[in-house]
């Protein structure tokens, strides 16, 4: 029997008040994907363009609740994590997706601030090494998260290639490198890899400190995903929506963070 219910998205993120990134870029950017968007919130934070001023985390079984309370009655194509503060809120969350077994989940490892501050105590790194990198269709680290995940630096091109081999080994089943965080002022490179091969997603560096980056493109990933899209193929798509939203965004604070345009294919 065919399921007449709409595609839903699922995030599992924090929070952000000043609406640039977090759970509300995670709901816009599937909107703008056209499907449907649910959200359990892992964290709360009170955060504006400028920085982020106090964090909440709410009780684990609350948390639980969101998780099961979505999965109990909307049909889900896809689940993108975010920033998830300890390692109990991560064993939580990943003992909900062994028990839900959703068909794709794309994990945004979220431990380094744009201040560049470590977010994650050693156990919750751990937590997420071992519970949360074997769940994953793809894995989206940047280049400092990276650096964590395997601990050790990522000084260049080389070493980012070398890299998506040994995120590989953490068990995901396919992972992109952002390549933004690299030194240089030429193009930015992101790199794909499933172990059956290396693709190479280009875009021109743009002279802006985009907020919600790594949210946005998690997000769109995990749509195209839900949409149907191979992997490799929804990490291109993700990429050139996520460009065209960085060159649209704006600065609706008095910080320098310019917030995306998550609806800029619409506005022509």
């Amino acid at each position: 029997m065919t399921d007449s219910r709409p595609l839903s998205i699922l995030t599992i993120a924090g929070s952000d008040s000043g609406g640039g990134a977090g759970i509300q870029a995670d709901l816009r950017t599937f909107a703008a994907h056209g499907v449907h968007g649910l959200s359990a919130l892992a964290a709360l934070t009170a955060q504006h363009t400028r920085g982020v001023t106090a964090v909440h985390v709410p009780p684990v079984a609350f948390l639980r609740a969101q998780i099961d309370a979505c999965f109990e009655d909307f049909r889900i194509g896809a689940v993108k994590l975010g920033m998830l503060a300890t390692a109990e809120v991560i064993h939580a969350v990943a003992d909900a997706l062994e028990r839900h077994a959703p068909t794709h989940v794309v994990v945004d490892p979220v431990m380094v601030a744009t201040s560049g501050a470590r977010l994650l105590e050693q156990d919750a790194l751990d937590a997420l090494r071992e519970r949360l990198a074997p769940l994953a269709t793809i894995l989206t680290p940047n280049i400092p998260e990276a650096e964590l995940l395997l601990g050790h630096p990522i000084a260049d091109e080389a070493d980012a290639e070398a890299a998506t081999v040994e995120l590989l080994g953490l068990g995901c089943r396919a992972v992109l490198l952002k390549g933004g965080h690299l030194p240089g002022d030429g193009p930015v490179v992101d790199r794909f890899d499933d172990g059956e091969g290396l693709t190479e997603f280009e875009h021109p560096r743009l002279p802006r400190e985009g907020h919600g980056t790594g949210c946005t493109l998690a997000s769109a990933i995990a749509a195209r995903l839900a949409l149907g899209a191979a992997p490799a193929e929804a990490c291109a798509e993700a990429g050139d929506y996520i460009h065209g939203a960085l060159a649209a965004a704006t600065r609706p604070g008095f910080g320098a963070a310019a917030v995306l345009d998550h609806f800029w294919r619409l506005r022509g």
